[in-house]
């Protein structure tokens, strides 16, 4: 069904929020993964504005939802939606990557309310993502569980070994996600080990797999809506994004995998990012 225009305003607005609160959290860090915290911005605006089943105030809600963010180095942005939508206080993103936080750099379950799976060494999270969906089969609960992936991720064998347990037991209550932005840590992902077609190569694997634009959250919501009436197979969304999606200054920033704010000119526009993106969401809520 097509987001009602008060649904796409509030998705939009969170989307902003998200990447504010991401970006803001790095910044005082000093240094951490922009790129790819933004690129899923709109997927977990989506996720948290709508599609997800969850309460804040019982974080272990038997009957919630599930995310796995396997690509764990996006941590700020998972933590930036779980502020946004009221299991952490906002104040606490100031303490990103501190001694003593509740927020490390990649997400830890045992730490931040909201955080269902620890994840961080690529490709284990594509595992976990399998067996909590066959838990929750074999429990006959109707939960979803939504794992997020990285493509350069995909260069890791695990994550194929996962799928095919996916798709051979046809878990349709794991919506897999991955984040084709093009690059990883160390340069373009197709220069380090080519991907091919990466949709092509899911539905081999058993997928029912669509490939939208990563960036656009009607597309994002569509998507999940249609893969939900899927039965028979395991489910894919290859989401076409960049590094960096959404803020101008860091897609074009050449190492935009991680970024270091270490001098005034990066800090002064950054800055200015921050001032814009606030606008978006400041009209009925204040940061």
């Amino acid at each position: 069904m097509k987001l009602k225009q008060t649904e796409l305003h509030d998705i939009k607005k969170l989307a902003a929020k998200i990447r504010y609160g991401a970006i803001k959290s790095i910044q005082l860090a000093g240094q951490g993964h922009i790129g790819g915290s933004l690129s899923v911005a709109d997927l977990l605006a989506v996720l948290y504005g709508k599609q997800m089943n969850f309460r804040p105030s019982d974080p272990h809600w038997a009957s919630r939802d599930w995310l796995v963010l396997s690509k764990g180095h996006a941590g700020p942005a998972l933590y930036s939606a779980l502020a946004a939508t009221g299991f952490i206080d906002y104040k606490v993103l100031e303490t990103l990557n501190r001694g003593g936080t509740i927020l490390p750099s990649h997400p830890d379950r045992t730490k931040t309310p909201g955080v269902d799976a620890t994840t961080g060494s690529l490709g284990q999270g594509t595992s976990q993502a399998a067996g909590i969906a066959t838990g929750l089969k074999q429990r006959g609960l109707s939960s979803y569980v939504y794992l997020i992936v990285g493509d350069g991720e995909l260069n890791e064998g695990q994550c194929w070994e996962a799928f095919q347990y996916i798709a051979s037991n046809k878990l349709n209550n794991c919506i897999v996600f991955i984040d084709n932005n093009k690059k990883q840590l160390d340069g373009w992902t197709d220069d380090i080990i080519r991907q091919f077609d990466i949709s092509e190569k899911m539905r081999a694997f058993g997928f029912t797999t669509l490939h939208v634009n990563g960036s656009n959250v009607e597309e994002i919501d569509a998507a999940i809506d249609y893969l939900k009436t899927i039965k028979d197979s395991a489910v894919c969304v290859v989401l076409d994004t960049v590094k960096g999606a959404g803020v101008k200054f860091f897609e074009e920033m050449a190492d935009n995998h991680s970024v270091k704010f270490n001098n005034s000119q990066i800090n002064a526009k950054t800055d200015t990012v921050l001032e814009e993106l606030k606008q978006v969401f400041e009209e009925e809520e204040n940061v």
